[in-house]
Formats: C-alpha cells, sequence, structure tokens
C-alpha cells in the first residue's frame, strides 16, 4: 500500500499541490472550493499521514515519490489554466 493510499482523491490532490508549493487560496482556486474546505483537507491528511505541518506534508510527499502521486483529478491542466489568472490578480 503506497502512502497517498490512505487518502481521499481530493487530499491526494491537495497534498501534491502543497508539494508544488502552491497556497490554500491557490489550491481553492483550482480545485474550486474555498480556503476553509483546502485547510479541512489538510487537517485530514496530516492525521492520515502523521504530519504537523504543511513543510512536512511537502516533505513527505517529495520522500514518497511526489510526482507520481495521483488523483482521480487532472492537476496538471487544472493548475496550468489557473495560475496565470492567479499570478496576474494582485488582490491574491
Amino acid at each position: 500500500m503506497q502512502p497517498s493510499d490512505r487518502l481521499t482523491p481530493k487530499e491526494t490532490q491537495v497534498a501534491r499541490l502543497v508539494w508544488e508549493g502552491l497556497t490554500n487560496r491557490e489550491i481553492a482556486a483550482i480545485i474550486g472550493t474555498t480556503e476553509q474546505v483546502v485547510k479541512n483537507y489538510l487537517r485530514n491528511t496530516f492525521d492520515k499521514l502523521g504530519v504537523w505541518s504543511r513543510l512536512e506534508l511537502a516533505l513527505y510527499v517529495a520522500n514518497h515519490g511526489g510526482s507520481q502521486w495521483k488523483s482521480a483529478f487532472d492537476v496538471a491542466v487544472g493548475a496550468e489554466a489557473a495560475m496565470p489568472a492567479l499570478r496576474a490578480d494582485p488582490a491574491i
């Protein structure tokens, strides 16, 4: 069993996006939810993987084949489509 197999598809997606360096606001925009829901996914992920922070989560993902972590969602396409708009908006 892979570590990412313990997570739901959304938790896996959020963990990978944290590993890629995105903020909660950016992650929320990509997956189409609120920052609070992203925080909930992170809390559940921390509990399941035994980590305490975003940094520990990013290191955990990196040490467990981060680029191989897959989710039920097309992370690459979603991130690429959302990032120019997020980076161009000075309010974000």
